[in-house]
C-alpha cells in the first residue's frame, strides 16, 4: 500500500467506532472516552501516511489484511520507552528481589530464574533486567536465566530482536555498562549476544490465554491501561496463577490501583490487606504486597521498606 502523504478525508465518528470496536474485539485493547483524541489524531494520521482518503477505505484494509491491521495497531501503541526507565523498579530488583531468590534457589539443581517482560515494546525493558542480573546476580554465570519478553507489535519485536540502540533510549545506561554490554557497531550500541540470549521474544496478544509456565517474577509496565476493567482483572489473576509461591509482579502506578482482587496477593499470614503505593511503580509479592516510592528504593540498603 502507498505510503505518500495526503489529507485524510471523510473520516467520521462512526469509521472511528468501528476502528475502536474491530480493535477491541481482536486484541482485547480498548481505547476509551479518555484517549478519545489521542486515538482519532493517531488514526488520522495513520490514514495519511497510507495515503487513504476515507475511512471507509482504511477498514476494508485492515479487515482484509493483518500486515495492515498490525501497522495501524502499531502505531496507536508506540510510546517513547528507554533502559531502566523506572530506577525505583531495577533498585528494588537488585537489593531485593534477586537477593531473596538468590538465597531460596542457590542450592537448587538446575538452578533456573524465570523472568516475562510482558509488553516489552522495542526490548530496552527485558535487556535491562538481563543487564541488572548480569551485573547483580551471585554467580549469575551458574544460572539458568530465561527471560520471556512478550509483545503485540511484530516489528516492535524485530527491533528488539536485532537489540540496536542509540539516543535518549540509552540515557541510563552507564559506561561500564555501555562497555560491558554492548558492542558499537555503526549507527548505534547493539546488546553483546551473551546477554541476548538470555532473552526470547514471542509475539503474544495478553488478552488471549496463553500458558507461559511459573514465572519468579513478571514485569508488566504501561499495559493494563490499554485493557477494559474485566480484562485487567482477568489478566492479574493471570498473572497470579503464573508466580511461583512467593513470586513477585511489578507495574507502574496507574495499573497499581487495579489488582484483581487484593486479598488473593496476602498469605494468612499478613492478616488484613495493603494498599498499592502512591509512587511510581508497585511491587506486588504474591504472599504479601510490598512496594516503594523512589525515596524508598534509594534508601533500600539502609532500611528495608514496609
Amino acid at each position: 500500500m502507498s505510503e505518500r502523504q495526503g489529507p485524510a478525508h471523510g473520516l467520521s465518528e462512526h469509521e472511528l467506532s468501528e476502528i475502536r470496536m474491530l480493535i477491541e474485539e481482536r486484541t482485547g485493547i480498548c481505547f476509551d472516552e479518555s484517549r478519545e483524541r489521542f486515538f482519532s489524531t493517531r488514526v488520522k494520521d495513520h490514514l495519511r501516511a497510507k495515503g487513504l482518503e476515507r475511512g471507509t477505505d482504511l477498514l476494508r484494509a485492515i479487515r482484509k489484511s493483518n500486515v495492515d491491521y498490525e501497522s495501524l495497531l502499531e502505531g496507536l501503541l508506540t510510546q517513547e520507552t528507554s533502559f531502566f526507565r523506572y530506577p525505583s523498579v531495577y533498585k528494588a530488583f537488585e537489593k531485593r528481589v534477586l537477593p531473596e531468590l538468590h538465597v531460596k534457589k542457590f542450592w537448587k539443581n538446575p538452578r533456573t530464574l524465570r523472568i516475562w517482560s510482558a509488553g516489552c515494546s522495542t526490548g530496552e525493558e527485558p535487556y535491562s533486567i538481563a543487564i541488572t542480573i548480569a551485573d547483580s546476580l551471585s554467580f549469575s554465570d551458574s544460572w539458568n536465566v530465561e527471560i520471556l519478553a512478550t509483545d503485540v507489535g511484530r516489528h516492535a519485536l524485530k527491533h528488539a530482536e536485532r537489540g540496536v540502540y542509540s539516543g535518549r533510549s540509552l540515557g541510563s545506561v552507564s559506561e561500564q555498562q555501555l562497555a560491558t554490554h554492548f558492542t558499537k557497531p555503526n549507527g548505534g550500541h547493539q546488546v553483546k549476544p551473551r546477554l541476548r540470549k538470555l532473552v526470547t521474544f514471542a509475539q503474544m496478544n495478553l488478552a488471549s490465554a496463553v500458558y507461559v509456565g511459573r514465572m519468579d517474577m513478571i514485569f508488566c509496565m504501561n499495559v493494563l491501561i490499554y485493557f477494559s476493567e474485566e480484562r485487567r482483572r482477568s489478566l492479574v489473576q493471570r498473572f497470579y496463577d503464573s508466580l511461583e509461591p512467593g513470586g513477585w509482579v511489578v507495574v507502574s502506578l496507574i495499573q497499581g490501583q487495579i489488582a484483581s482482587d487484593p486479598d488473593s496477593w496476602v498469605g494468612a499470614s499478613t492478616g488484613t490487606p495493603e494498599n498499592p503505593a502512591v509512587s511510581e511503580t508497585s511491587l506486588w509479592e504474591q504472599h504479601s504486597v510490598s512496594s516503594w516510592t523512589e525515596r524508598d528504593c534509594e534508601i533500600f540498603g539502609d532500611a528495608a521498606p514496609g
